[in-house]
């Protein structure tokens, strides 16, 4: 019985060992990576209205869930390397109060930072601290132009990607004239200027781009009619473009002519849907909907891959220090379930990636399109490339 014990005892040390691998190391060497994610303390993203309608291409839930999943996978591989990630969450009621949390973040021993912030509540952590800040919703494409920065890495896909992937989709249709609707807030107006260029980058051609306005107001009712808005035009599709979502949730099967509807309804270019049905994608979605008791949106999808970011950075440089940890971050590969390793883009530290196309019911489709070619990475037809030098700074 002593043998067999003794046996027994160097069997599970052997296992130990042989499971670790390469990972091995000395747990009490190991150091805690610390990362703190800063949310909207009054999120009207959130709102009960809007969450139970569902709006393609709007966060259904906090992300802090989508980030805990993603750390709850790679426990076992952080066990074996002796890692350890320790995540805080920290609500911010304003840009000066999301700017004071990041400092206290970086004094408290952060060494990474995570937003779920607007644009310009972003740029003010990014400019707060000396960390890499990983940032999980916004696709503003000034974020990644004109005011990128060093050490601010992007998650969710730009606009200029979710327009590149649908402007791929019509050429790959021969779908080439299109209808753009766009809508009265100026965050329609960049985004319908971001549409603009993706259609010219493929060869598209705009016959009319007319304005929509939802108004409570009878007088202005007819500037949301969709039969009045697509009349008068010969088009291969509508390209509806509204941040908001409530318009073009209604204008499919409403235009004059019977013609497609892509942008933010009808057809819509996401990080991910819950109905992705390859390379372990409905995995992923199941164990995300096991914990947050809610079908996994595109930006669940961009906090559980933030997840797996700091895992693999803490299992990759176990002991630290954090300037290790940023360089794990900036030069690692990932696994999004997508069917390709995705990396970060080293000119505007987007997460290259490819991009779902869905009616909301289903993926019908993925970008980059079958034919499209890159002299390095076809990924990097999505988005802003290299040779266009949006982004000022050296990164």
């Amino acid at each position: 019985m002593r043998l067999r014990a003794t046996v027994c005892r160097l069997w599970g040390a052997w296992l130990a060992v042989v499971l670790a691998g390469p990972f091995a190391v000395d747990a009490a060497s190991a150091a805690v990576l610390k990362a703190t994610l800063i949310t909207p303390a009054d999120d009207p993203r959130m709102e009960r209205t809007r969450t139970e309608r569902a709006y393609l291409g709007h966060p259904g839930g906090p992300l802090a869930e989508g980030v805990e999943v993603g750390l709850d996978e790679a426990r076992f591989e952080l066990d074996a390397a002796g890692a350890e990630v320790a995540l805080a969450t920290v609500p911010a009621t304003s840009l000066d109060a999301a700017r004071a949390a990041a400092v206290a973040a970086e004094k408290a021993g952060a060494a990474v930072l995570l937003t779920d912030l607007p644009a310009d509540w972003t740029l003010a952590v990014a400019d707060a601290v000396k960390l890499p800040v990983l940032n999980l919703s916004d696709a503003s494409d000034r974020l990644r132009q004109k005011d990128c920065r060093a050490r601010l890495f992007h998650l969710i896909p730009s606009e200029r990607m979710r327009s590149d992937a649908l402007a791929q989709a019509l050429v790959s249709r021969k779908w080439s004239k299109v209808l753009l609707l766009v809508g009265g807030s100026p965050q329609d107006a960049m985004r319908a200027a971001t549409v603009q260029a993706s259609i010219k980058r493929y060869g598209l051609q705009v016959v009319a781009s007319k304005p929509f306005k939802l108004s409570a107001d009878p007088r202005e009712r007819d500037l949301a009619n969709p039969l009045l808005l697509t009349a008068g035009n010969s088009y291969d599709a509508v390209w509806v473009v509204d941040s908001d979502g409530e318009f073009a949730r209604t204008l499919p099967y409403r235009t004059v002519l019977p013609r497609p509807v892509v942008g933010d309804g009808g057809l819509v270019a996401l990080a991910w849907h819950a109905q992705f049905e390859r390379y372990g994608a409905p995995q992923v979605s199941r164990r995300f909907t096991k914990v947050a008791r809610r079908p996994m949106t595109a930006q669940d999808w961009a906090a559980w891959m933030a997840g797996k970011t700091l895992a693999a950075a803490a299992i990759g440089a176990p002991k630290g220090p954090n300037a290790a940890w940023a360089q794990a971050i900036a030069k690692g590969t990932l696994d999004g379930s997508k069917g390709t390793n995705l990396s970060f883009r080293a000119w505007d530290g987007q997460l290259r990636q490819p991009m779902l196309l869905s009616d909301g019911q289903g993926v019908i489709s993925q970008a980059p399109a079958e034919g499209m070619l890159h002299p390095r990475d076809v990924l990097d037809t999505l988005g802003a490339d290299a040779p266009e030098k949006l982004c000022p700074i050296a990164r």
